[in-house]
């Protein structure tokens, strides 16, 4: 695996078998009470990758890519995500980072299969998680997160740009069964730099037939 895709917060944390709960293959109608507060309070809203978000921090700092003359155009443009032997392009300039929270509740207990160009730093907040990655030659990594170092769960994890990630929401008493993250993305996040899984076939190409119906609920 090349050096673009290594990062020592995952490749070090324990493989966790893939088991999903109850509310994953059948979400609640709402969040719990405990929940809804926190996101009235925080104002988030509902993500395109599900759960809800907020942005709370753009840097004002600007890395600047292309000419001055084609960023609006550029702007349209998506970037091009890393691979084995290339670094990735971005089409216009980018903040030096952005901040959100990200919660997944039972009503929303699954992120979506998504790709995004930059690197995603992870830092857990609250409750208990799990993520499923999978890097461009098939390998598909696992692991919890939570604060129970001695069953292996992390509480920091970075993400790298080109590898598909996606995580559910695990039972937990401690946060109503909520999983709350913030995620910084460096270079900032801008929706050019995203793209969602293409499908189910294309899962069966890159994972095999019974990897792919393991993860279809990911998708």
């Amino acid at each position: 695996m090349t050096d673009l895709f290594k990062s020592t917060t995952i490749d070090s944390a324990p493989e966790a078998d893939i088991e999903f709960p109850q509310f994953v293959r059948f979400p609640a109608t709402q969040p719990p009470h405990p929940l809804q507060e926190f996101i009235n309070h925080y104002k988030l809203v509902k993500h395109a990758e599900n759960g809800y978000f907020c942005e709370t921090d753009r840097s004002p700092f600007v890395l600047k890519y292309g000419s001055e003359q084609d960023q609006e155009e550029a702007k349209k443009q998506a970037s091009v995500m890393p691979t084995n032997s290339s670094d990735p392009e971005y089409k216009s300039d980018r903040n030096y980072s952005t901040l959100i929270y990200y919660l997944l509740t039972p009503d929303a207990p699954v992120s979506k299969m998504i790709m995004n160009t930059s690197r995603n730093i992870h830092i857990l907040q609250r409750g208990k998680g799990q993520y499923v990655l999978i890097y461009p030659d098939g390998t598909v990594k696992s692991f919890k997160v939570g604060f129970d170092y001695s069953k292996g769960e992390v509480s920091q994890w970075v993400v790298p740009g080109g590898v598909w990630k996606a995580s559910f929401l695990l039972p937990n008493d401690e946060f109503d069964n909520g999983l709350l993250i913030s995620e910084v993305v460096v270079p900032g996040f801008e929706y050019t730099d995203y793209k969602p899984f293409p499908g189910s076939e294309a899962l069966t190409e890159l994972v095999g037939e019974q990897r792919a119906l393991e993860l279809k609920p990911l998708l």
